[in-house]
């Protein structure tokens, strides 16, 4: 990879070639990409970029960590769409709001970048099978990816996994093995299995090429928005890997000279499971809670990316902001309503913590804001209804549907 210098460790700052199949350093750190940005600069630039048919993210390759003989994976991934809301900007009472809908993935999820680059480095690694644990999206992105690709899957799930997402699974031909315990339970014994029969990890807080692929969410934003950087990106956080490699994104536009600073991010996690917000609220090391949570796919009571998600946050001089399952799901409709965009309870929770931010005056009335919605409704349709009122039930004449209007208060327009 002539534009990869090396990975290094966050923690003590070793390094290592770029190998496929690069996991945690000796200390137990997770690694970063280095990247040879001098040389990058003079091969990825607006116009070249202004010229590139391919919408995908691997529109990006210059800045990617995968070998130029090394093929697009199948599934069109990324190029999400990019919604200016300026009805909700008003509400909100900020300048302008874009919401980019990452849950137009092919699998529904943000987390398609991030499988689309393991099966990258799987093909590379000469590896017929990946592995990992996951609350949902994960598993299924890689599921669906790893299928398009010919690669075998074995993907490990609590058993509290929405059904949509299984039913992913199942359809995508993974070998799904639903663990009863915590998501803590389930990374431990998807990490056993891995190393016992020595499948490619996907596991996002071991390989650190999986950063990689989720920061193209960042560098989507800078093209999207004509390289002109948001005041603040809201997002929901879990893991911490989607946080961290966000700010991977927009460091790298900032160091090419496609964008002239950076933003600040607003971490949202469930108040329920909410371990790195915590630590960065009460400036101490975080500590596990539990998982307690509707908002499966940011219930990660014990992340474990949380090094890069921590410096990402105070790197950014970030707003950390925690929300009740109540106002995520009244985020849900909200974003329903008011922007035809259907998020699935942690793809809305960046919404819910910008709206609550924007209530305690932290956001400027003048600000420009991203948020990004990680994935689709229907993963959980089951919590998207109770987010809502139920259909009105009539029998088939025009005088029920008359009585029905007047019991609930509807005045049709003509």
């Amino acid at each position: 990879m002539k534009n990869v210098i090396c990975a290094r460790c966050v923690k003590c700052g070793k390094e290592y070639e770029a190998v496929p199949n690069l996991e945690n350093c000796s200390c137990g750190g997770i690694l970063d990409i280095i990247y040879d940005y001098e040389n990058i600069k003079t091969k990825l630039t607006k116009d070249v970029l202004k010229n590139r048919t391919d919408y995908s993210m691997w529109r990006y390759r210059e800045v990617l960590p995968v070998e130029e003989d090394t093929p697009n994976t199948p599934l069109r991934v990324g190029w999400s769409p990019m919604y200016e809301a300026q009805r909700l900007a008003d509400m909100l009472g900020i300048k302008r709001l874009f919401i980019k809908d990452d849950g137009l993935n092919p699998t529904s999820s943000l987390k398609d970048r991030a499988s689309a680059m393991a099966v990258a480095k799987a093909i590379e690694a000469k590896a017929p099978v990946i592995a990992c644990s996951s609350t949902g999206n994960a598993a299924s992105s890689l599921a669906g990816n790893a299928a398009a690709a010919g690669l075998k899957t074995y993907i490990f799930v609590p058993s509290r996994a929405p059904k949509g997402k299984v039913a992913q699974l199942i359809t995508f031909g993974a070998n799904v093995v639903s663990v009863d315990g915590s998501y803590e339970d389930t990374f431990k014994i998807s990490a056993e299995a891995i190393k016992k029969w020595g499948w490619y990890n996907r596991n996002a807080a071991i390989n650190p090429y999986l950063s990689e692929g989720k920061k193209t969410v960042a560098l989507e934003i800078g093209e999207q928005l004509n390289w002109e950087c948001p005041d603040y990106v809201a997002l929901s956080v879990g893991d911490g890997c989607t946080i961290a490699g966000v700010w991977k994104g927009f460091k790298d536009l900032f160091a090419l000279g496609l964008i002239d600073r950076l933003p600040r991010l607003i971490s949202v996690q469930a108040s329920g499971c909410c371990p790195l917000n915590r630590a960065i609220a009460e400036k101490k090391p975080w500590y596990p809670m539990e998982e307690n949570t509707l908002a499966d796919s940011i219930a990660v009571g014990v992340p474990r990316n949380p090094n890069k998600a921590l410096n990402a946050i105070t790197e950014s001089n970030g707003i950390v902001v925690n929300v009740t399952d109540e106002e995520i799901m009244a985020a849900q409709k909200l974003l329903g309503t008011t922007c035809g965009v259907f998020g699935e309870p942690a793809g809305v929770t960046g919404a819910a913590g910008l709206k609550k931010a924007c209530e305690q005056g932290l956001i400027p009335k003048d600000a420009t804001v991203v948020s990004i919605v990680t994935g689709n409704g229907l993963k959980d349709v089951d919590n998207a209804i109770k987010a809502t009122k139920p259909p009105i039930l009539i029998k088939p004449d025009m005088s029920a549907l008359i009585s029905a209007f007047e019991e609930n208060g509807i005045m049709p327009e003509n």
